[in-house]
């Protein structure tokens, strides 16, 4: 059975999907068989991997509301070796639809049930949230990867979401880690982001990745290309920051 990891902060603009779909190339490159599944109603990690949004004809909201096997919704990419589960700016709606379904909490993990075995990682986008979308994603991973970005204010978010883990943990996914926190956006040149890194990693300990993610131009321009930075910009600071990340998640699975 596979790895299924929700990358999640309710904070927007930290990293998040960025993170989520340089983690599945990532490990596609290695050799994963991955899937991405992106559950966040902007759809940037669609976008991210080409797709055009708005020219999505069954999107994640297919499976999650309209008994769709989540099968019959995956786009290949370019890359063999990695899958995607659409999203689309309908998904939105998913949050008031599924308020009245039973089990509303279960759709995704119900929905990824058919397909985790064909897949040695699932890496789940979350929307900057902690609505039922999010939850979802919770209820249906295995860990967490939470991308801090190297700030104040999303340093301050951490507890809200750490609150939100742990309710999941206690009501719906018992098994629910925290499997690694990572920082983003990094300006080595700026006192701030020294001590957000000192005071994430005294918090964390070793749950805090020894990769940190530099500011990249790079890593901007890549979406707007339709490519992951692994096709745009390898050898970029991104680009290795993010092989690294990749090498040090199967790393921590090989233990």
């Amino acid at each position: 059975m596979g790895h299924v990891y929700a990358l999640a902060n309710q904070k927007g603009g930290v990293g998040k999907t960025t993170t989520a779909v340089s983690l599945a190339d990532g490990l596609a490159i290695r050799g994963q068989r991955t899937l991405l599944i992106d559950v966040d109603p902007q759809a940037n990690a669609t976008s991210s991997l080409g797709f055009d949004k708005h020219h999505i004809e069954r999107s994640l909201y297919a499976a999650l509301l309209q008994d769709v096997p989540l099968r019959d919704i995956l786009l290949p990419t370019p890359r063999p070796q990695l899958a995607l589960a659409p999203s689309a700016p309908t998904l939105a709606g998913a949050e008031v639809d599924l308020v009245s379904e039973l089990g509303r909490e279960y759709r995704l993990r119900d929905a990824l049930a058919a397909v985790r075995d064909d897949y040695d990682y699932v890496i789940i986008d979350c929307p900057p949230s902690l609505g039922l979308l999010t939850i979802n994603a919770l209820a249906a991973a295995d860990g967490v990867i939470i991308p801090v970005q190297c700030e104040y204010l999303p340093l301050e978010g951490l507890a809200m979401l750490m609150q939100t883990i742990e309710l999941v943990r206690r009501r719906l996914n018992p098994r629910l880690t925290i499997q690694g926190v990572m920082m983003t956006m990094y300006d080595g040149r700026t006192n701030l982001a020294q001590q957000v890194v000192g005071e994430v990693r005294d918090h964390f300990g070793a749950r805090l990745f020894s990769t940190i993610v530099p500011r990249s131009v790079r890593l901007s321009e890549a979406p707007s290309f339709g490519r992951t930075i692994f096709q745009y910009a390898p050898s970029s600071p991104g680009g290795v920051a993010y092989a690294r990340l990749a090498d040090e998640l199967l790393a921590r699975d090989s233990r």
